[in-house]
């Protein structure tokens, strides 16, 4: 799962939560800020978990940061380990 989050998301910890919100699922990714002001999510896992964890995203007190989110998924490729902040 691919998710571009915009909004007020850069500068205000949403990276740091994100992954703190990782550690309760079984999903491996990263998280990072794009030079255009959006913030990109890439996790694998369990379709459910997936969007389980999306949802807590939200829920954990970012939902009001967040302006827009586009979604996109693929096929898992495994090429994670764990879940981190890409600078």
């Amino acid at each position: 799962m691919q998710v571009l989050y915009s909004g007020r998301v850069q500068g205000v910890g949403f990276r740091y939560q994100t992954r703190q919100v990782a550690s309760g699922y079984e999903v491996t990714g990263i998280v990072r800020n794009l030079p255009d002001g959006r913030v990109e999510l890439i996790a694998e896992g369990d379709q459910a978990e997936l969007r389980e964890f999306q949802v807590a995203i939200r829920d954990c007190g970012l939902g009001p940061l967040i302006r827009d989110e586009q979604e996109f998924w693929t096929e898992p490729k495994g090429e994670f380990r764990g879940f981190e902040i890409v600078r």
